[in-house]
Formats: structure tokens, C-alpha cells, sequence
């Protein structure tokens, strides 16, 4: 299955001494590729709002229509830098990887430069428009540019479906590292208690934090780089035309694409928006803000302990079945956290953590979900678009980081959140528990209802799509 392809597309062989067969190295590197990306995305989608409302002073409701506002350049940006890495003709160093290259200094200085601290001093106009230009540089462009790529290169590391499994679960356990590392250091940083004994943002950190977030980015980001290699090569194919909406036409006939799209805007809303609110549930409800640094820890406790078998459980049960099962665990045990109403912190880290063994057994086995579609599309069309198929994949979760991000902002509005109070009263804080927890809960059942009922792509079927495509190179 190794090859490169010729000038007309068609898959020749490559020396098997010139790339090393596919192994440990490809997984750590991979890994490696989501802690970078993570150290940008997990602390913007955990702590951004928090730096906009605490430090800036900016409303929920502006900070909601600002993410919303940019997934309509997503729409855009997203399906171009899809085409790009298909139709580009690959550089020495493959298609994919060389993006990850050229971008890794950008995107971390690009996540940088949202959090300057002194802009809180500034008029409002030019408040807002740093506000709008640095968010659009990094999340539309910059991330979008290296993230596409990097995404869609999982499906020419390996064309196994057991080894683009175990890639899968190799990127959500860097994932996971990331919100480890993001999830316990921040709150102890970024956090301080006034005389009052209220719970306070210390602007500067952020900035900071910011910064050495962005050199470890880098870091991870060059590590992925050179222990990664691309296996599987495809060139446009003469003739073939390149038309966009002809592209979008396609894959909006794709059911599996269409269905994961759905789950994803669901489980983005559900995972960011309780993120999110939890920041303030911690601070407002159970005024503790740095037990946070615990709850972090206990959010990723559960992918980090399946991650050794998240592989077996696919391989004998199927990465659909496992992923559905997952999500209905979760979703049902955040509705006994909101029918419960817990007061005390210990019994609601207890219940969070068996959630989080749910949410973690579908996030390790997501990302296998993508190489099977792409699969799907070649068997069913007979072309291969590695990059269009995540670039539809990925608005779909920018959108739910968006309406994670929107919805948050505009709730906190809707219950009467006052971000210049230095302290929420008790029926504000009882109304951030509810969204805390029933609105996770309900999304997590829906995803669960979609995976089940409307992704087809079961054990089953995603054998046939990869013995069919093994023909077909063999012909």
C-alpha cells in the first residue's frame, strides 16, 4: 500500500528502505501534532471568554456574536485550505506535512498576541477591533492552515484501519495531555484571592501563559513534524476537474460525513461549553476556583486510562458501537449531576469522573471516524479528498467551539451575569449550574442517538469500504 503516485495519479511503489514502515514513531508524532495544537485550542476554548469578560470587560453577548461571527469566515477558509492540500502538488516531504513546517511559528505567535493584557486600557472601539482582528488571525486563518493539513494527514500515515485507530487514539491521548498540563496550571495561575476573600483574574498572566504556551506549541509541533511520514501518496488525476461546488455537492451525499458534522456540533457545544462554564461554576457556585486544577485532572483521568485499550475495544467491538456507547454513559450520568443539585464539591468530581470515561472512550476513537470517511467517499465517487473531507469535518467543530462560545456568552447574559460584580448572587450561581450540566447532558444523548441511528458506519461496513479500496490498488 506504500506508493507515490505519477504524473497521472496512479499509485506507484516507494523503496522500502527510503520511509520507514509505519510504528511507535508515527503515533508519538501524531500525538505530538494535537499537543500542539491543543496548547492554542483548549486554552482559548477553556479561557478565552474568561479573558474577554474578566480582563477586557467585554460583554457575554458581544463575545458570543464575535465567535459566531467568524464561523462565517470559517465557512470559507476551512473548505479553501481543504482544496489547497488536495490539488497542491506535493512537496518532497509529502502533501500534508510540509504545512505543519510552515506553520507552527504563525500559529502560536497568532494565539499570542489575543491575550495582551494591556489592551484592557484601551478605548472601546480599539478594544473591539484588536478583539475581532487577533481571534480571525489565529482561529480562521492561522489554526485553519495548519490544522487542516495535519488532520487529514492521519489518512496517509497508515492505511490500516488498525493503525489509523490507534492513530486516533494516540491524538486524543495528546489531547488530553494538553488539557492536562492547561487545565491544572492555569487556574493556579491565572487565579488569586483578593482581602475580601473573593475569587480574582490576574490580567498579566494571561499574557504570559500565552507565550510559553506558544514556544511549547512550537516544540510539539516540529516533533510531529520529523517523526511523522506520509505513506499513502495521491496526485490529482489529469483531467479531473476541480470544482468546488461540485466538491460540496459530493460530500453532502455523503451520509456518514453528514452525520458526524451533527455529532460534532453537538459534542463541541456540550465538551467547550461545559469547559467553559465550569470556570464560573467553580468561581460563582461552588467559590473555589482553584479546585479547578483538580476537576482539569479528573476531566482527562478517564481518556488517559482507556487510551490503552481504546484500540482493542474498536477492533472487537467497532469504533462506531464503542463511540455511541460512550455517549450515552456520558450524557446520562450529567443529567443525574443536574437532577442531584450537589453542594459539596468531592461527590460531583466523583460523577464527573465516570462521565469523563464516557466522553474519553468516544474522544479516543473520533478521529478514525475521519479516515473511514474518506474511505467511504473513494469507494463511493473514486476520488480521494483527504483535505476537503476534514475541511467540512473541522467548520463543523469550529461551529460547535463557536456555539460553545456564543451560547455560553449569550446564557451568561440571559441569567444575569454581572462581570464587573466581584461576586455572583446564589441565583445566578444555581443558574450556571444548570447549563453546567443539563446542557452537556442533553447534547451527549443526542450525539448518542446520531452515532447509533444515522452514522453507518459500523465494523461491518468500514471492513468491506477497506478491502474494496486494497482491490482496486491491486488491480
Amino acid at each position: 500500500m506504500e506508493g507515490k503516485a505519477d504524473e497521472k495519479g496512479n499509485v506507484k511503489a516507494v523503496d522500502a528502505g527510503t520511509i520507514p514502515p509505519f510504528g511507535f514513531r508515527d503515533k508519538i508524532g501524531y500525538m505530538f501534532g494535537d499537543f500542539g495544537n491543543d496548547f492554542s485550542f483548549i486554552f482559548a476554548s477553556s479561557y478565552l471568554m474568561i479573558f474577554y469578560t474578566k480582563v477586557l470587560g467585554l460583554s457575554g453577548y458581544v463575545v458570543g456574536l464575535l465567535f459566531l461571527g467568524a464561523r462565517i469566515v470559517d465557512a470559507f477558509t476551512d473548505v479553501t485550505m481543504g482544496r489547497i492540500v488536495d490539488n497542491m502538488k506535493p512537496a518532497n516531504d509529502g502533501r500534508f506535512r510540509p504545512w505543519i513546517r510552515r506553520m507552527c511559528i504563525p500559529v502560536a505567535a497568532a494565539s499570542t498576541i489575543m491575550y495582551l493584557y494591556f489592551v484592557r486600557d484601551w478605548v472601546y472601539p480599539a478594544k473591539l477591533a484588536y478583539v475581532i482582528f487577533t481571534y480571525l488571525l489565529w482561529s480562521s486563518f492561522c489554526y485553519t492552515a495548519i490544522n487542516i493539513p495535519y488532520g487529514s494527514m492521519a489518512s496517509v500515515i497508515s492505511p490500516d484501519v488498525e493503525g489509523r485507530a490507534s492513530l486516533s487514539t494516540f491524538r486524543s491521548v495528546g489531547a488530553s495531555l494538553a488539557g492536562l498540563v492547561i487545565g491544572v496550571l492555569v487556574p493556579l495561575i491565572i487565579y488569586e484571592t483578593d482581602a475580601e476573600g473573593s475569587q480574582i483574574v490576574k490580567p498579566v498572566s494571561f499574557t504570559v501563559t500565552a507565550a510559553i504556551f506558544g514556544v511549547f506549541a512550537i516544540i510539539c509541533y516540529v516533533l510531529c513534524y520529523y517523526l511523522c511520514r506520509e505513506r499513502v501518496f495521491f496526485d490529482k488525476k489529469e483531467g479531473q476537474k476541480d470544482n468546488v461546488w461540485e466538491m460540496l455537492k459530493g460530500l453532502g451525499k455523503n451520509r456518514p460525513l453528514l452525520a458526524l458534522v451533527c455529532a460534532a456540533l453537538m459534542l463541541l457545544l456540550a465538551s467547550l461549553l461545559s469547559q467553559t462554564m465550569n470556570n464560573y461554576l467553580f468561581l460563582d457556585y461552588f467559590k473555589d476556583a482553584k479546585v479547578m486544577s483538580i476537576v482539569n485532572v479528573i476531566s482527562v483521568a478517564g481518556t488517559l486510562i482507556l487510551a490503552p485499550f481504546a484500540s482493542k475495544i474498536a477492533a472487537r467491538f467497532g469504533k462506531k458501537e464503542a463511540g455511541a456507547l460512550g455517549m450515552l454513559a456520558a450524557g446520562a450520568l450529567y443529567l443525574l449531576l443536574f437532577f442531584l443539585r450537589l453542594k459539596s464539591i468531592p461527590p460531583f468530581m466523583v460523577i464527573l469522573f465516570f462521565a469523563t470515561i464516557g466522553t474519553g472512550l468516544f474522544n479516543l476513537v473520533i478521529w478514525a471516524y475521519i479516515t473511514d470517511i474518506i474511505d467511504y467517499q473513494e469507494v463511493r465517487t473514486g476520488k480521494r479528498e483527504d483535505g476537503s473531507v476534514y475541511a467540512v469535518y473541522s467548520f463543523a467543530r469550529k461551529v460547535g467551539q463557536a456555539l460553545a462560545g456564543g451560547v455560553g456568552g449569550f446564557v451568561l447574559t440571559a441569567i444575569g451575569y454581572v462581570s464587573e460584580a466581584p461576586a455572583q448572587t446564589d441565583e445566578v450561581a444555581g443558574r450556571i449550574y444548570t447549563v453546567a450540566t443539563l446542557v452537556p447532558g442533553l447534547c451527549y444523548l443526542i450525539v448518542f442517538l446520531i452515532i447509533q441511528f444515522a452514522y453507518p458506519l459500523g465494523k461491518t461496513e468500514v471492513e468491506k469500504n477497506t478491502e474494496i479500496l486494497r482491490d482496486r490498488k491491486d488491480r
